[in-house]
Formats: structure tokens, sequence, C-alpha cells
């Protein structure tokens, strides 16, 4: 499966499913939605649901499959 690496302005580095496609789409879908309205990711390592603030996201870039 394909993974997507996120660094956000506070440094810390996100690894997600998904490609940077998908990624990047979900991320611009939540921008477009409004202010303060998360992208919903699951994380690579854990599994864990994560709820990214797409203002917050510096880079995006595709992970190691």
């Amino acid at each position: 499966m394909a993974t997507t690496k996120l660094l956000l302005v506070t440094g810390e580095h996100l690894e997600v499913d998904g490609s940077p496609d998908e990624v990047a789409k979900a991320l611009e879908n939540a921008r477009r939605s409004g202010p303060g309205t998360l992208a919903w990711l699951r994380e690579t390592v854990g599994e864990e649901r994560l709820g990214v603030n797409p203002a917050q996201v510096v880079t995006v870039r595709a992970g190691e499959t």
C-alpha cells in the first residue's frame, strides 16, 4: 500500500496510508469545507486515525512503500 509523509509546521513528521494524490485531495477537501475542518487520515504505524488541520501541513511527499 502506498504511504505519504507529512511535515507539520511544528516540525512533527507523520506517515499516513494513501498515495500523495489521495492525501492531498483529503487535505484540499478539508480546507475547502471551512476553518477548523480536519482531514481524517490513517497513520501507517499503529493504524490510528488522525485528524490533521490542513493549515498546519508544510509538505506532502511520497512515503516508502
